[in-house]
């Protein structure tokens, strides 16, 4: 059984920043690539960011790149999301998910499809 707490989230001014982590229950963390996806209110979830599994290869969704960070401590089974230069428009819940086997890169790590355990989600909320 594999379960995903994620916590950090909060209120946070316009330009600031906030670190998201996600911490997984599991065995043979580091076996497998993690995401950050989130869901603004009355809108679709959306992908925000992938790690693979040694954490050298990144990828990120074009509303955050440049802005937001994700890294790993497999020593740890933790995933977090350092988010910087916070806009209005980031206001969501953010949820970490893990990625079934294999690690492809790039777009194909941004469908939700191909994650099959997901946390609880922590509410993120920006003020203008």
């Amino acid at each position: 059984q594999v379960q995903l707490v994620e916590s950090g989230g909060g209120v946070v001014q316009a330009g600031g920043s906030l670190r998201l982590s996600c911490t997984a229950s599991m065995s043979q963390f580091s076996s497998y690539a993690m995401a950050w996806f989130r869901r603004a209110p009355g809108k679709e979830r959306e992908f925000a960011a992938t790690i693979s599994r040694n954490g050298i290869s990144t990828y990120y969704g074009d509303s955050v790149k440049g802005r937001f960070t994700i890294s790993r401590d497999n020593a740890k089974n933790t995933v977090f999301l350092q988010m910087n230069s916070l806009k209005p428009e980031d206001t969501a819940v953010y949820y970490c998910a893990k990625r079934r086997a294999g690690y492809i890169g790039g777009y194909t790590e941004t469908v939700a499809g191909i994650y099959d355990y997901w946390g609880q989600g922590t509410q993120v909320t920006v003020s203008s």
